[in-house]
């Protein structure tokens, strides 16, 4: 289960994860929110309208959900999640705060990883430079940032992204995978290693 504030890179890590690690399942969130350019139905997210996600909650359809920067409902179904972890395939959950301690109380056996910036300065350069949001939209996922970023002693294990393949090598790890080099990428003790002789 990852989770982390907005703007950290969790979805950058998750897309990381998909091109490079087909062997684990990425569940898909269901969401009230529109896409955003390039997102697609199924596979990013499941777009459903505020009525379909209500039904979900009610006929207990979903794992966790919440409603986050008090506006737009996320949830994870919960019979896709259960499958895999049935069939014993590496699963892997990103979630926000909320929904991670709503999986906690379900799930207490599994492993829950934090994704952080590597500073404040650097996760609002991050949320202003994908120009998604408008500035008042930016203010409240800062806001909510600031309340996930205090959160992080819940969890685990912390990752910094701060290079989105360690981040997701170190996250596989975790999983018990063995990471794959990325071609053409300089290892960390081969970097050491030259820093060390010059």
């Amino acid at each position: 289960m990852l989770a982390g504030p907005t703007a950290v890179g969790k979805g950058t890590v998750s897309a990381d994860i998909r091109a490079r690690y087909p062997q684990v399942w990425l569940s898909v969130s269901a969401t009230t929110r529109d896409a955003r350019p390039g997102e697609v139905d199924g596979v990013h997210y499941h777009f459903v309208g505020p009525q379909r996600f209500a039904e979900m909650i009610e006929h207990g359809e979903l794992l966790e959900w919440a409603v986050v920067h008090g506006q737009n409902s996320y949830g994870t179904p919960r019979a896709s999640v259960e499958e895999r972890l049935a069939a014993g395939v590496p699963a892997l959950l990103e979630i926000d705060l909320q929904g991670a301690r709503q999986v906690r109380e379900q799930m207490p056996d599994a492993r829950f990883i934090f994704l952080a910036p590597p500073s404040w300065d650097e996760l609002v350069r991050r949320l202003v430079g994908r120009g998604t949001e408008g500035p008042e939209e930016r203010e409240r996922r800062l806001a909510t940032a600031r309340v996930e970023l205090a959160a992080e002693g819940e969890f685990d294990h912390v990752i910094v992204n701060d290079d989105v393949h360690r981040a997701t090598d170190d996250l596989v790890s975790l999983m018990g995978i063995d990471p794959v080099p990325v071609p053409g990428a300089v290892s960390d003790a081969t970097s050491a290693g030259a820093a060390a002789g010059a």
